[in-house]
């Protein structure tokens, strides 16, 4: 009998909803230093427009609603209004299995993504079924779609000459946050299968392949959501430049970018 794949799990894209895709576009490329890489127009039918910026081999997405009533305003307005963070995305290798699982624990899967003719099989699971935020999942089914920093459709087939790291060198945590935060991480791990730990500041932790996922108490009044990002700070200075330029600096080891949290570490 062949072996089993072991299976694994990637962060390998953050999304967030702006009012103003123009303007976020103007405080990534100025504080992290990063290169817009892809339009998709396929994100018209659900009434918005998008940009997505490569973080090293990760990506950062803003969407912005062009008609009324979609499922991010929708989403922003439930989270006070304004910019905020939208969707957590992984890589996995083993999406129909992870569908199954999705199944078994009674999570709705609000958009099933399945698209052999691209090397592409996902699903983005229902916020209100997960808690915290969308949590999607993905595999590039083509060659080559496990290697690390390899296809990713959602960004399109041309993004590598965008990549630029001078300031910033990839997405180490996303940050969630919860009036309940362990209850939210338990729910995330059997949705992930992967054990919970604890990071030095006490806060529950589901560690992923290349990165983590932060479970924190919601103390801004926003309530459950994507609140956060960790960077990999690869010039400080100059991110921090871009901070003060751009209006977004909250201290030495933070920037406030397109209603994120932005941690330099």
């Amino acid at each position: 009998m062949p072996l089993m794949k072991k299976p694994w799990i990637r962060l390998r894209q953050i999304a967030v909803v702006a009012a103003d895709l123009h303007r976020a576009g103007l405080d990534i490329g100025s504080v992290l230093g990063a290169e817009a890489c892809f339009t998709d127009p396929g994100v018209k039918q659900f009434g918005l427009k998008n940009t997505l910026w490569p973080i090293g081999t990760q990506f950062l997405e803003v969407v912005t609603p062009i008609a009324e009533n979609t499922a991010g305003s929708r989403y922003a307005n439930r989270r006070g209004g304004g910019d905020t963070g939208y969707m957590v995305i992984t890589q996995v290798n083993d999406a129909p299995r992870r569908r199954a699982r999705a199944a078994e624990l009674g999570i709705r899967i609000a958009f099933d993504m399945q698209s052999p003719e691209h090397g592409h099989d996902g699903m983005q699971l229902h916020p209100a079924d997960t808690g915290g935020t969308f949590f999607e999942m993905d595999q590039m089914t083509g060659a080559g779609g496990n290697d690390p920093g390899g296809a990713w459709f959602p960004a399109g087939k041309n993004w590598e000459p965008y990549v630029r790291t001078a300031q910033v060198g990839g997405i180490s945590a996303a940050e969630l946050q919860s009036p309940d935060p362990d209850r939210l991480s338990a729910r995330w791990s059997e949705i992930a299968e992967v054990d919970l730990t604890t990071d030095a500041d006490g806060h529950p932790v589901l560690p992923l392949e290349n990165a983590v996922i932060r479970f924190v108490p919601e103390t801004d009044g926003r309530g459950e959501g994507l609140g956060g990002i960790d960077v990999i700070t690869n010039d400080r200075e100059a991110v921090l430049a871009g901070a003060h330029a751009r209006g977004c600096y909250v201290s030495d080891d933070e920037v406030s970018l397109v209603g994120l949290r932005v941690y330099l570490r």
